[in-house]
């Protein structure tokens, strides 16, 4: 590995964290207040949690095939140009009146996602090889949180400056009319990177991966089947929002400033999470070993739902900064492992077998979420759980055949 490969490495690193954060001000700023939009809209707790489950499911289920292909055709960048201009339809709310187009706009945006992220995390994971996956993946989401935290605070101040406690229909759409400008930074963006590196493959040191075999190991699929059931319990935002509006623990501008506070923990653990987990690669000589770490991600997970239903104001606060650490350990250690767990030729395959597993948890997840709190939040909240806890014996598998 060369001084000017690492800096290469580095540098894409850095502009697709810049994309990140641009991306990240966009929907991440719309999702933290999708939620009581549709309910303004005049969807009901099942529709919204239909609506964030199908969106999920849509943003990691084709992933699949977007990986399959991108891998194929080894059209990285192709893909990554695509997902990111579908990232359109989220200034496009701004447009909207009834909740079954705004829907349409929430789920074209995690298609877009969905067509890109095979691709974006192939390329990230080529220049992550050369200073610890953990550590690259980490960084990434580190400046990806910042976005996550800008966008929410954006529609915190403009929902304060209206001086309502509830707001009117044209807040939202006045909120989802700025997010062009993010927009078009972030296609400026991608372009750059495009140009600076258009062959990310040749950062990776293809020697390292000689004679590694071409099938999908036992740990990867005992990792999918623990994402899975992980991803399945994890309360979504646009519930918890939801629930915070239609109970009234929290005003309509502190939802979105919560939803930041959840993005700035996520981006902070993120880092933290990312360098322990190459830490424990080092230490056991195992590119499997940072997967010890996961452990806490189900036994957290369980007390999300306890803490984010209760009527407490103390309670949500630490429901919601639990749920921002979760969150970095998902976009951390789940994107990092995926580059050591699946070889080099199979990398876009892995991601989307990968994300196809965790969206159909979301959706999964979401729907019976929102179902079940129409029908009763403590039935809701002790089934979160119990799927958290189903997790651990999937993990201890997981660990031994680590250790061996």
């Amino acid at each position: 590995m060369t001084d000017d490969t690492r800096k290469k490495a580095f540098q894409l690193i850095i502009l697709f964290g810049m994309v990140s954060l641009f991306g990240d001000i966009i929907y991440e700023g719309a999702r933290s207040v999708n939620g009581p939009y549709l309910k303004t809209l005049g969807a009901s707790a099942a529709l919204v949690g239909l609506i964030g489950g199908a969106g999920e499911f849509v943003g990691y289920a084709i992933r699949l095939v977007s990986g399959y292909f991108a891998d194929r055709t080894h059209a990285y960048w192709f893909f990554t140009f695509l997902g990111y201009g579908l990232l359109v339809s989220v200034p496009l709310l701004a447009l909207t009146g009834i909740w079954q187009v705004a829907a349409i706009f929430i789920v074209v945006e995690r298609l877009g996602k969905a067509l890109r992220s095979p691709a974006k995390d192939t390329i990230l994971s080529q220049a992550a090889q050369q200073i610890g996956t953990g550590w690259g993946f980490g960084l990434n989401e580190a400046m990806d949180q910042i976005g996550a935290l800008l966008g929410p605070l954006m529609f915190t101040l403009l929902f304060m400056s209206t001086g309502r406690a509830v707001q009117k229909l044209s807040d939202y759409q006045h909120g989802y009319a700025l997010l062009w400008i993010p927009f078009v930074l972030l296609i400026a963006c991608v372009v750059v990177a495009f140009r600076c590196i258009p062959n990310p493959e040749a950062l990776e040191d293809k020697k390292s991966r000689l004679g590694e075999p071409e099938a999908l190991s036992k740990i990867f699929w005992l990792y999918n089947a623990f994402s899975f059931l992980t991803a399945m319990g994890f309360i979504g935002f646009i519930l918890m929002g939801y629930h915070f509006k239609n109970i009234g623990i929290l005003t309509d501008a502190q939802i979105p400033f919560f939803y930041a506070i959840a993005m700035g923990v996520d981006g902070l653990a993120a880092l933290v999470i990312g360098k322990y987990y190459d830490v424990l690669k080092d230490k056991h000589q195992k590119e499997h070993a940072g997967l010890l770490m996961l452990v806490f991600v189900p036994l957290v997970s369980a007390l999300i739902p306890v803490l984010a239903f209760a009527r407490s104001f103390v309670m949500v606060v630490v429901a919601v900064v639990l749920w921002g650490i979760v969150m970095g350990a998902h976009e951390t250690i789940m994107k990092a492992a995926i580059a050591d767990l699946t070889p080099l030729r199979k990398r876009g395959t892995g991601y989307g077998i990968f994300n196809a597993t965790y969206g159909i948890a979301m959706l999964a997840g979401g729907a019976l979420m929102g179902f079940l709190y129409d029908i009763s939040v403590p039935l809701m909240v002790l089934t979160a759980s119990l799927i958290q806890f189903a997790a651990l014996p999937v993990f201890f598998m997981m660990k031994r055949e680590i250790k061996r």
